[in-house]
């Protein structure tokens, strides 16, 4: 339960995150980044769209199904078909988010407060996935 119960809020933090990444695009403004200059690089770089979609939408998405999936799972509904989708939605973001760390790394060359936190996070999200016997 505690696992779940950290997913879910780890999830309404990449909520947040995210939502905010997309406000700002939408307002056509820079967002706020506290580590250097590099998020408007990263943010506007070709890679910015990797699946048609802009990745901050994709990461919203991402982040609202974990949230509903970890409720499911609290409130105790069909655990045995909802953990093992939680497990592989998790683990996929977790690899995606490496990838993204890469591309900021050797290909943009700046870094993204705002992508980093979210990386954070979903790694995060995996160590509990990976601890947690409750899932």
């Amino acid at each position: 339960m505690t696992a779940l119960a950290l997913l879910f809020t780890l999830s309404a933090i990449g909520i947040a995150e995210t939502v905010y990444l997309i406000r700002t695009r939408r307002a056509a403004e820079l967002p706020v980044c506290p580590i250097g200059e590099g998020c408007a690089t990263v943010l506007t770089s070709k890679y910015s769209k990797i699946f048609i979609i802009p990745n901050d939408i994709l990461g919203l998405l991402g982040y609202i199904v974990i949230s509903f999936i970890a409720a499911l799972l609290v409130i105790g509904i069909n655990a045995s078909f909802w953990a093992p989708i939680l497990k592989i939605l998790i683990g996929f973001a977790a690899l995606l988010s490496i990838f993204f760390t890469y591309l900021q790394k050797y290909k943009i060359r700046a870094w993204c407060f705002w992508c980093l936190m979210s990386a954070f996070t979903i790694w995060l999200m995996g160590i509990i996935i990976i601890f947690s016997s409750a899932i």
